[in-house]
């Protein structure tokens, strides 16, 4: 299980970097694929919390407090991002950029960190699920990247600067996972509660962050990117189903 961890924390981090080097190298077409990311994303983290972490911490509870933890997994990352002054952004143009730029930075690591705790204990209720939130974090860690390359451009950041930064950010997701993993024996009798916190995380990113961008950059009934979040939702629930736990 510990290499499956690493290996995913890697996938849903540093292959992020792509992103936002895409954006180095051809600014417009990265941000039309970032918006497309970004409804892949919101699928993939509703799928993930309602059909992978929200029904193993329901199965695994032995009392009724995982859909307090839910709650609080939302208001605690409502906080979270009110004190860093700090927000999945996707176009500089709407971010004040000067004021955001280091609070980006230390954001961006403390939220991959999470991801990379959240990881972990999502391989610990059986690969499938593991797998489902793996893929949730790396459909919304592409556009985060990449959003993140655009605010440290328009903030006046040398280009190498920016990959070394974001580097230093994205490797503390695999971090996250080997601490995540040492640290399973201590809270297993906890564990359902913190997939519950985790799941809340995922529905606040979705519906608070993604969700928005989407509504202020679209026109109209956007089928395509409509289509895109019921396939995120469907690939995350087609693997708790070919998947065996």
């Amino acid at each position: 299980m510990f290499i499956q961890i690493i290996i995913a924390s890697l996938i849903g981090s540093v292959f992020a970097l792509i992103g936002g080097v895409l954006l180095l190298i051809k600014e417009d077409f990265a941000r039309k694929f970032s918006l497309t990311l970004v409804s892949f994303a919101v699928g993939s983290l509703l799928g993930a919390a309602f059909f992978g972490l929200l029904p193993e911490a329901l199965e695994s509870a032995e009392s009724g407090l995982v859909f307090p933890f839910v709650v609080l997994g939302i208001f605690a990352f409502f906080l979270f991002e009110k004190l860093l002054k700090w927000y999945h952004c996707h176009d500089q143009e709407v971010c004040e950029v000067h004021t955001f730029s280091s609070s980006v930075l230390l954001g961006d690591a403390i939220h991959n960190f999470i991801d990379g705790i959240v990881i972990a204990l999502s391989f610990s209720l059986g690969t499938h699920v593991g797998i489902a939130t793996t893929i949730a974090v790396f459909f919304h860690e592409v556009p985060q990247e990449i959003g993140d390359f655009g605010i440290l451009l328009h903030a006046g950041y040398a280009k190498k600067k920016i990959l070394l930064y974001n580097f230093f950010t994205a490797i503390t997701t695999p971090i996250g996972a080997i601490i995540g993993y040492f640290a399973l024996p201590f809270i297993s009798g906890f564990l359902p509660y913190l997939i519950a916190f985790a799941a809340g995380s995922f529905i606040y990113i979705a519906i608070s962050d993604l969700m928005p961008e989407l509504r202020h950059k679209t026109k109209g009934p956007d089928i395509a990117h409509l289509l895109a979040m019921v396939i995120g939702i469907m690939l995350v629930w087609s693997i708790g189903i070919l998947i065996p736990e």
